[in-house]
């Protein structure tokens, strides 16, 4: 046994296959001097991880030392291939990664179409009150336009359209407000229907902000999603759970329409959209910036201050029809500003180490 006050089995690795490392002491039981019963014991058994200490190497570089987190995964088998910082702990704002599930909710309740057209502004308003688009820009044309340059004016009034009893749904769909695949992991978090508020409240939540509270686990899960053709793969961090989990097909989150749809507006992001600095030569790479706003903001305030918003970006590679992604990354920077410029940049040279394996 281990002797008491030792942190053997609390954390990270050893925490989750404690019950396959640490085996059963063996011991006698004794009455007086005498001996009435034997513990034989069972050694503890020796576990291969999924973590690739290359791809490691390269996912802890990429995030240098910043606040945050970064994730690598192989979404074909769910495998956690890397992690660095807090991935699976650390909440926060997801920004506009989360306009992959607001889409989603929007496309599968027949809100939105892929013909869908939108007016170009540079705000939108809800419950009387002007919510910009990043830095006042103006956005707006078809729904892959719209996703590509992550135009709030867009996806906030869906949110609102869809109201929060369908958007909660969907995100719960996702992975919010359950038990994450690993054990380890917090909860991402969504506030009920009844507990979000007003319109202005609900397209504020369909963009990222509000109360929502998400790991970069959680939103490299949700663009997983796409990689699987709308499937949900259980993560793990046990090679031998992972090569079984190859044969599993997952369970089901949105159509493999509303995937295929996504998975072209999240290819418009990094072709010509706000991800470009992921984007890596001769492998189409799919992903969705964010910028999560931590500080709240005074209707029509535009200003910009890096140490005021969070970076995200999720990705995974090689992307589009006939191809079967291989790398599905999360990225995560606290207080560093747009996603694109400093999230996706790690997120590429994730990426680019994991397509290699």
């Amino acid at each position: 046994g281990a002797p008491a006050g030792a942190t053997i089995g609390q954390t990270g690795l050893e925490r989750l296959f404690d019950p396959q490392l640490a085996g059963v002491p063996s011991g006698r039981l004794l009455a007086g001097g005498k001996v009435i019963a034997r513990g034989s014991g069972k050694p503890g058994e020796d576990v291969r991880t999924t973590i690739d200490p290359s791809i490691e190497r390269t996912t802890i570089a990429a995030l240098a030392g910043r606040y945050g987190g970064a994730i690598a995964i192989d979404p074909s088998t769910g495998a956690v291939l890397a992690l660095a910082g807090q991935p699976l702990s650390l909440l926060q704002p997801p920004g506009s990664t989360f306009k992959i599930i607001t889409t989603a909710s929007g496309l599968e309740n027949g809100e939105v179409t892929l013909k869908s057209t939108f007016p170009y502004q540079s705000a939108a308003t809800l419950s009387g009150v002007p919510l910009s688009n990043a830095g006042g820009e103006v956005c707006g044309g078809t729904l892959v336009q719209a996703f590509a340059v992550s135009c709030n004016s867009v996806f906030a009034p869906l949110g609102a359209k869809l109201g929060a009893a369908r958007l909660v749904k969907t995100a719960e769909q996702f992975g919010f407000n359950r038990a994450p695949s690993i054990a380890t992991a917090a909860t991402s978090t969504i506030p009920q229907p009844d507990a979000i508020g007003d319109d202005l409240a609900v397209g504020s939540t369909a963009i990222g902000q509000g109360q929502v509270q998400a790991t970069t686990l959680q939103m490299a899960e949700a663009a997983g999603v796409m990689a699987n053709d709308g499937r949900r793969r259980p993560l793990t961090f046990d090679l031998t759970t992972a090569r079984r989990a190859k044969k599993a097909a997952g369970e089901r989150i949105v159509s493999a329409k509303t995937s295929r749809a996504i998975e072209r507006m999240m290819l418009a992001v990094v072709s010509g959209g706000t991800g470009t600095a992921a984007a890596i030569a001769g492998v189409p790479v799919a992903g969705k910036t964010g910028t999560a706003e931590l500080k709240s903001r005074e209707p029509g305030d535009t200003s910009s201050n890096p140490e005021d918003t969070d970076a995200w970006f999720v990705a995974y590679a090689p992307a589009g029809t006939g191809k079967k992604p291989r790398a599905l990354v999360g990225v995560m920077l606290v207080g560093a500003g747009a996603g694109g410029d400093s999230a996706a940049p790690a997120a590429r040279d994730i990426l680019a180490a994991t397509l290699q394996r």
